[in-house]
């Protein structure tokens, strides 16, 4: 069974959440690709409309949109996701992941394209009685 770690961004306030995804919500993100529009309910935001930013895999191997398909492969970087030059002109050979989620994926990152009814911080908050709660 295939299980993400969503990280949702919240572009008003700028806030993350950390939400795990298993099940079937987790197997209906399989295929999908980077910059794709999906459903908030995949993450219990229902009404939401999150856009696939990136993610990586279980090594921490990023992925970059411009690379097709999800498997892992070396490329020649000379700046972007995944490498970043020390001086003008470096390049080096990296390792990075494709663009489409699949089951390898760990961390997938997501930004809100379209709020819903409920707020976030309603739909994230831990239940009354958790310990992060009795402090």
């Amino acid at each position: 069974m295939v299980e993400f770690k969503a990280i949702v961004n919240d572009v008003k306030t700028g806030r993350s959440y950390n939400v795990t995804v298993s099940g079937h919500h987790a197997n209906s993100l399989n295929g999908k690709n980077i910059g794709e529009i999906v459903d908030g309910i995949f993450v219990g935001l229902p009404g939401y409309k999150l856009k696939i930013t990136g993610g990586s895999d279980g090594n921490g191997t990023p992925m970059r949109a411009d690379l097709p398909g999800p498997k892992r492969k070396k490329l020649l970087l000379s700046e972007g996701l995944g490498f970043h030059e020390k001086y003008h002109g470096e390049r080096k050979r990296v390792t990075v992941r494709g663009s489409a989620i699949s089951g390898e994926i760990v961390q997938v990152n997501l930004a809100v394209t379209e709020y819903g009814p409920k707020s976030m911080e309603e739909s994230f908050a831990p239940a009354e009685g958790t310990p992060a709660e009795k402090h």
